[in-house]
């Protein structure tokens, strides 16, 4: 019913993200992203968002014994309207008027489809899913399945060859790196990001790559949090690396894999290279052990730094 990506909106004005495809206990799991407030909407930042639910709406905190961790939840029956970003995209693709940011969305459009992106797997999400996008918000598309995100990919890169959109500039990357607020360096941070062509510049106007998966298996299973750790392994499987969460294989004694829920570290890693990770380590009743990155929305502490020779 839900996937990642999607909004939900209730009758008392709140938008919330979907952060995972599956139901608990009738609820959606999400995150509040943005409250309307006399007509206007405005964005929460994390720490906002969890005191303005506390304050006003404490049904929609939530515990999640799966995930064995805190975020929003909001029963089914609370949704008023449900945004799915297949269906915006396609709207924008169709229409003929646009606002400034309705039209580098469709400008990219046309170029993915050009480099032989099938446009009926791809969505948009953030501000322009909900239409709430301002003059210099960025455009968040989503791929859905990892063919078409890799022909994504491989379109970005090719288009960037041809100067027909434009990497970032170095203002550009220090702005993503503020938002970001991750652990790494501005040069680490940088170095991982350009290899990864998930991101660039439509008329200047920054787009993000996301990948989800709709046809999504069966709720995993449920880990327990043990504690923090930081360890060097090297990476035996990078399929899953951009997909949400990241995951990848290493070689280890006791520990499966790296678990990645936040964006910041999606593609990171190659299969064959060497990370520092840091993170929560995690075991299922099976006895199974991984490291989650990302056990909290922002993840402070908590990275995946590849180690160079």
């Amino acid at each position: 019913m839900f996937s990642p990506k999607d909004f939900i909106e209730t009758a008392e004005g709140l938008l919330f993200a979907v952060v995972d495809p599956h139901l608990e206990q009738g609820k959606a799991l999400c995150f509040l992203r943005y409250i309307n407030a006399e007509g206007h909407w405005h964005k929460q930042a994390t720490d906002e968002a969890n005191a303005f639910l506390y304050r006003n709406h404490p049904h929609y905190l939530h515990y999640s014994p799966i995930l064995d961790a805190r975020l929003h939840a909001v029963d089914v029956e609370r949704i008023v309207r449900h945004h799915r970003p297949k269906d915006r995209f396609r709207h924008i693709m169709r229409q003929f008027r646009h606002d400034p940011v309705e039209r580098d969305v469709f400008e990219l459009g046309e170029l993915l489809r050009q480099q032989g992106v099938d446009l009926n797997r791809i969505g948009i999400t953030g501000s322009v899913l909900v239409g709430v996008q301002k003059a210099s918000s960025d455009i968040d598309l989503v791929c859905y399945g990892s063919e078409v995100f890799h022909r994504c990919r491989a379109g970005v890169s090719a288009l960037i060859e041809q100067d027909r959109l434009q990497d970032l500039s170095d203002r550009d990357w220090q702005a993503s790196y503020r938002r970001r607020n991750c652990s790494l360096s501005f040069e680490e941070y940088v170095w991982h990001e350009k290899r990864k062509f998930n991101k660039a510049l439509v008329n200047g106007r920054k787009f993000d790559l996301s990948w989800v998966e709709q046809n999504e298996s069966d709720r995993p299973q449920r880990y327990q949090k043990l504690e923090p750790v930081t360890l060097t392994c090297r990476i035996t499987d990078d399929e899953q690396a951009f997909g949400y969460p990241s995951v990848y294989r290493i070689e280890h004694d006791s520990i499966a894999a790296i678990v990645c829920f936040t964006a910041t570290y999606a593609g990171q890693a190659r299969k064959g290279e060497t990370v520092e990770v840091a993170g929560m380590l995690e075991r299922n009743a099976e006895g199974v052990r991984h490291i989650v990155v990302g056990s909290s929305r922002e993840a402070h502490g908590e990275h995946i730094r590849v180690i160079h020779d």
